[in-house]
């Protein structure tokens, strides 16, 4: 641990983890482009479904998917960090106090994201990263009927 303390860079967001193996692991998780968002950008190009904007930054909340002439916005959450409710997944077991204030922050500006856009006159469709791994069809289906109705 003590190595890991020396060598590790810290930016102030997170304690310092008791492994390095974690540490390594958790440095690897990216913000944009993630793999379910490329699942499913990948499927609805597949489909037919184009003419969409990648994390547009001219709306509140930089959409993962923006299909600004419909006012349609895509965000595709990853199940851990967004805190899903269908799968639930489980705090982890050390710096719980840390973690809790984390996903709380979370789960709170994404409610804002979600409510700044509406506001707008924007539908939102939030896909969770284990309902694309259960049915990537069904989700498909779900994209194209929202961007249907407008």
């Amino acid at each position: 641990m003590n190595s890991l303390k020396k060598n590790y860079l810290r930016d102030g967001r997170a304690p310092i983890p008791k492994s390095e193996i974690t540490s390594k692991v958790m440095s690897a998780n990216k913000g944009k482009n993630t793999k379910p968002e490329l699942l499913l950008r990948k499927a609805l190009w597949n489909n037919g479904i184009k003419g969409y904007r990648l994390h547009w930054k001219k709306v509140p909340g930089k959409p993962d998917i923006a299909f600004p002439g419909k006012k349609t916005a895509i965000f595709v959450n990853g199940c851990f960090w967004h805190r899903c409710p269908i799968c639930n997944p489980s705090m982890p077991k050390s710096n719980t106090k840390f973690w809790k204030e984390k996903f709380s922050k979370n789960i709170e500006r994404d409610k804002k994201k979600i409510q700044e856009l509406e506001e707008l006159g924007w539908r939102v469709l939030t896909i969770w990263e284990c309902e694309l791994k259960k049915d990537l069809d069904y989700q498909v289906k779900r994209v194209r009927n929202l961007l249907e109705e407008s």
